[in-house]
């Protein structure tokens, strides 16, 4: 039998005090709601279906692309009606349950709720600390009875530990049947999803129960608090599954991954790195401490110091980078170049065994191989509406506080002086110097502060 898979996502967030709604807000740098889906597909249902409610228009224009039916519950009336407003879509097959603000249950534990092939099956949990979940009430035998829900809950039903998670598979023609007989007769004045489970037992349908011991992978979203909880799980689990993969963390518990991490053998992370996007890192290759990496491919053998950023760039084998380091968008540094402390690098190629090593600016230029640029040195790439590029030889000497005002080109083995500015192109093999005479005044006198008579 098929199945279909109804997203819960009508819910506001109100706990939140954020404009974001609520699906919308991250962990690992992905929406709530990215997660459950990924975890939904990976089950492969014939129809995924997600209930919206008065944030559609956001949360729809934020997942435009995927494949899903979007069910609006304009109303909300409880998760019972949210499931109802789906049923007309879902012909006859299986049907799970799952909750945009849940994100990271697993996909394995997901799957065993659909071994069953007739009635319903549930996932329950047992917390220290139940506060706020539907209790599981079960008989002298030991089988569900129903589920009481917190606000409903008598003294002695709140003392017990199993909980309703939420996460069920049920047949689509008893939720046919089920759904319309929900009563709204109960604290919170909403039609119960849980109810169906008396139903079920009314109606004498089997029900299977799967447990979990990973707490986390149940709990969902309401404050900021718990939103923090499920990122430093998620985090928790990403450095293990790394660290499984050969990846050295001297510190799990300060390693950030909002993204894809791709990584080979002998690579090291310092603490409190932070991978954006898509990150590549070839073997060998060392992070140090609090760097920032979004979308970059790093090649073997590469050292990143500490508190360098590099985002949308290739770095190649056995460069260095840093410390304090940024290099932005566009720009490619080649084989053994270095990249030196409070050095930015912009939309630009940095040539083969390049030092660009101290308190400099490149952008919008082309470095060839084996140049010296000297400490200071900036590319003057913009005249207040257009970007101009710089050519750069091969085997150049840049000395300090040079300032290269493009567009420019500087020929092979060209040497330029200190201090100079320039905004002629620079012939190749000679010296180029562009300086103001030196002179001293001897007659000058340094200005004294007067002196206060009151």
């Amino acid at each position: 039998m098929g199945l279909s898979i109804v997203i819960l996502a009508a819910g506001v967030g109100s706990r939140l005090k954020s404009k974001t709604p609520k699906v919308l807000h991250t962990v690992g740098g992905k929406p709530l709601l990215q997660h459950v889906l990924e975890t939904a597909k990976a089950l492969n249902p014939s129809n995924i279906f997600v209930v919206v409610g008065r944030e559609a228009k956001a949360i729809k224009a934020r997942f435009e692309d995927e494949n899903v039916t979007w069910v609006m519950q304009s109303d909300p009336k409880g998760t019972g009606d949210a499931v109802l407003k789906a049923l007309p879509g879902i012909k006859d097959e299986r049907v799970m349950i799952l909750y945009g603000d849940v994100p990271l249950v697993l996909p394995s534990t997901l799957a065993k709720l659909t071994q069953e092939p007739e009635g319903v099956s549930m996932l329950t949990v047992s917390l220290e600390d139940p506060f706020g979940y539907g209790r599981i009430l079960r008989n002298h035998q030991g089988d569900i009875k129903c589920i009481i829900e917190q606000k409903d809950a008598t003294d002695a039903e709140l003392e017990i530990r199993e909980v309703n998670t939420g996460l069920f598979v049920l047949p689509a023609s008893k939720l046919k049947k089920w759904l319309p007989q929900l009563s709204n007769k109960n604290a919170s004045g909403e039609y119960y999803l849980t109810d169906v489970i008396g139903l079920a037992v009314r109606d004498k349908v089997s029900i299977h129960v799967e447990t979990t011991l990973i707490e986390e992978e149940i709990f969902g979203v309401n404050t900021k608090a718990q939103l923090a909880v499920l990122e430093g799980f998620y985090q928790s689990l990403q450095a293990e599954r790394l660290m499984d993969e050969g990846l050295t963390l001297r510190d799990p518990g300060r390693f950030d991954l909002r993204g894809e991490l791709t990584v080979e053998k002998d690579v090291v992370f310092d603490a409190n790195v932070v991978c954006e996007g898509n990150v590549s890192i070839g073997e060998g290759s060392v992070i140090g401490p609090n760097v920032v990496l979004k979308d970059v491919t790093i090649g073997k053998n590469v050292t990143v110091r500490a508190f360098s950023h590099i985002e949308d760039a290739t770095v190649k084998e056995n460069a260095i980078i840093g410390p304090f380091a940024r290099i932005r968008p566009e720009s490619v540094i080649e084989e053994n170049a270095h990249i030196g402390n409070f050095v930015e690098i912009k939309k630009s190629v940095i040539g083969k065994g390049t030092k660009v090593n101290h308190l400099s600016y490149v952008g919008d230029a082309t470095l060839g191989d084996n140049v010296n640029v000297g400490a200071g040195t900036i590319t003057c790439n913009y005249d207040g509406v257009n970007k101009h590029k710089t050519q750069v030889g091969d085997n150049v000497f840049i000395g300090s506080n040079t300032a290269l005002v493009a567009p420019i080109s500087v020929g092979d083995n060209a040497t330029i002086g200190a201090g100079s500015t320039l905004n002629k192109d620079v012939p190749q093999d000679q010296l180029t110097v562009s300086r103001s005479p030196q002179r001293s005044v001897a007659s000058w006198k340094r200005p004294e502060k007067e002196k206060d008579l009151s």
